[in-house]
């Protein structure tokens, strides 16, 4: 299917967050074309009159998003500290779009002229952040956050569909510990089958560790039932045993077990794990209720 495009103007762009990295959070875009199957982002496209279904299909341009933020950043930088700020929380900033719209590049500029110092945090799973290295090294307080999941390509194309693929962004993760970024890697979600096969989580935090990174995020699986029904799709083929696990996914004792397991591979690879807590959310329906 041919990605929708669809130029809009936002009403504002600088919104609160209850985040725990950040205050506000700035989503220059709605709607994300890497269309990854696990995502639980897609309920956005409720505010633009998009299914569920249709997601990783169209994405809206807030065209005017850094006119917005030059208006409204000066809110900011009249509190003492300077506020936190994320992008994006509910789509990636760096999507394909960005080359064209350079909507993320604009906001950049902005905090630089503006001499931001709060902590600016960028969420990604794209190589094209390189392209505003210089303007992160710019900042008093930048970091970058790169999404892997896994290591594995193979996997990564089955389940992240349209990104960038693992190796990709282990390799830009490199590049801006090279360049002096702050990083961090977002392990989420923490697929549920490396339970059964802890080696995979073993070689995951040994790869981002070889990158120079020292702190992840990690996110258990969100299944609420939208992203069931795209998982289904990617679990039909898989052996029953993968099946099985992913259905238990949500259950207590499962998360117990892979936090173990987590935590442990974690301390031997001399990882931090960010906010010392293993993000989770309240128990979805399972994949046979779907």
């Amino acid at each position: 299917m041919v990605l929708e495009i669809h130029e809009v103007e936002a009403k504002t762009i600088i919104s609160s967050t209850k985040v725990p990295s950040a205050d506000f959070v700035i989503n220059p875009y709605t709607g994300c074309q890497f269309a990854c199957s696990y995502c639980f982002a897609s309920f956005m496209g409720r505010f633009v009159g998009e299914s569920i279904s249709n997601w990783g299909n169209y994405v809206y341009v807030k065209t005017n998003a850094v006119d917005l933020f030059e208006k409204e950043v000066h809110r900011l930088l009249k509190k003492k500290p300077h506020p936190r700020l994320s992008i994006s929380t509910v789509t990636d900033p760096y999507q394909g779009v960005e080359r064209k719209y350079r909507l993320t590049r604009g906001v950049l500029e902005a905090l630089v002229r503006h001499k931001y110092r709060g902590r600016v945090s960028i969420l990604t799973k794209s190589p094209s952040v390189m392209d505003d290295v210089s303007l992160l090294q710019e900042l008093e307080n930048a970091e970058v956050g790169l999404s892997i999941a896994t290591t594995d390509d193979a996997l990564s194309r089955k389940l992240d569909m349209m990104a960038p693929l693992a190796s990709a962004r282990l390799d830009v993760l490199r590049r801006l510990n090279e360049a002096g970024i702050k990083t961090y890697v977002f392990v989420g979600p923490l697929l549920p089958h490396m339970h059964l096969r802890p080696h995979l989580i073993d070689h995951l935090f040994s790869e981002i560790k070889s990158a120079g990174t020292s702190e992840i995020k990690v996110e258990f699986l969100n299944m609420p039932g939208h992203v069931c029904v795209r998982l289904n799709g990617y679990l039909k083929d898989e052996p029953t045993e993968i099946q099985e696990v992913y259905s238990k996914s949500q259950d207590a004792g499962y998360r117990t077990l892979l936090e173990d397991q987590v935590r442990t591979l974690l301390d031997a690879h001399g990882l931090k794990l960010r906010f010392d807590e293993i993000v989770h959310h309240a128990k979805a329906k399972s994949l046979v209720e779907v």
